[in-house]
């Protein structure tokens, strides 16, 4: 069996575990299955203190920003395929067609996509994948859900990651198994590692860790789908935490915004590598 087999079976069975609990648990509107989650997420949290974060410092530490730039450049540069195909499912031409170019202009000339000359030239990095396309359509996100190994989802993202997101994803189509995963750890691993100083602000302003990942993730989400202008709704019971300004400029400053509310978020990778233990990172370990 391999990894990712033994990680999808357990994501699945937190999804079946979640819908059917969910008549039977009571919260937040937006998080029926809290008790559920909770325990997931905690396991995610020891799994990302015990394994990725020490891995990820060290990453850090071994490898020049430069190098570690570029890295980040290159799994970019794979993930723009799928998004300028979810921006066409979108019926968004214009957006799908720049990341066409994104893609034939980093690799052609950003060395394989080691150097990102698009953005540079005007190609601003999209934000997409099939939960968004399935959102786009009308299709509900259905109760939140925090996945074993990946993160912060909803039923509705969690089915289209394992279902559709993940089938597609050129790094788990390599054929040799031992190079799938040691590629796909490492784009984990980089990942993780791109988060280290937001995740550690976030650690230092959030009194309760799991519900300011999970207010940022739905609500980070939500203006996903609406590129980024969200129709008013009205407020939940739980209000999200709101981290002191300074705390946000030294988020925003670090290039690592994933950890801040949707008013203070920048980019945030669809990559399933980033939505990960500790402040659901890895989409990316999603």
């Amino acid at each position: 069996m391999t990894v990712w087999r033994g990680i999808g079976g357990f994501c699945a069975a937190a999804l079946l575990a979640g819908v059917l609990s969910g008549c039977a648990t009571t919260g937040s509107p937006r998080d029926p299955l809290q008790p559920l989650n909770r325990a997931i997420f905690g396991f995610n949290e020891t799994f990302d203190q015990v394994l990725m974060k020490p891995v990820a410092q060290g990453y850090r530490a071994v490898l020049p920003e430069m190098v570690r730039n570029g890295v980040t450049n290159f799994f970019s540069n794979i993930e723009d395929v799928w998004i300028a195909a979810n921006n066409l499912l979108q019926g968004k031409p214009e957006q799908g067609l720049q990341d066409v170019m994104r893609v034939a202009i980093n690799t052609v000339i950003g060395l394989g996509g080691l150097i990102d000359v698009a953005s540079d030239a005007g190609l601003d990095k999209h934000n997409e994948d099939f939960g968004q396309t399935l959102g786009r359509w009308g299709i509900g996100s259905g109760p939140y859900l925090v996945l074993p190994f990946l993160g912060p989802s909803t039923l509705r993202d969690g089915i289209a990651l394992i279902g559709v997101d993940t089938a597609v994803d050129p790094v788990w189509n390599i054929d040799r198994v031992p190079a799938r995963n040691t590629v796909y750890s490492g784009r984990a691993v980089n990942a993780r590692t791109n988060a280290l100083d937001a995740v550690q602000v976030m650690e230092q302003a959030a009194l309760d860790k799991y519900r300011f990942v999970r207010d940022s993730y739905l609500q980070r989400r939500r203006s996903l789908i609406y590129d980024g202008d969200p129709p008013r709704e009205r407020e939940p019971e739980e209000s999200s935490q709101a981290l002191p300004f300074g705390v946000q400029a030294a988020a925003v400053e670090s290039g690592n915004e994933s950890a801040l509310p949707q008013s203070d978020v920048g980019k945030l990778s669809a990559n399933p590598a980033t939505s990960g233990a500790a402040a659901g990172l890895a989409n990316s370990l999603r």
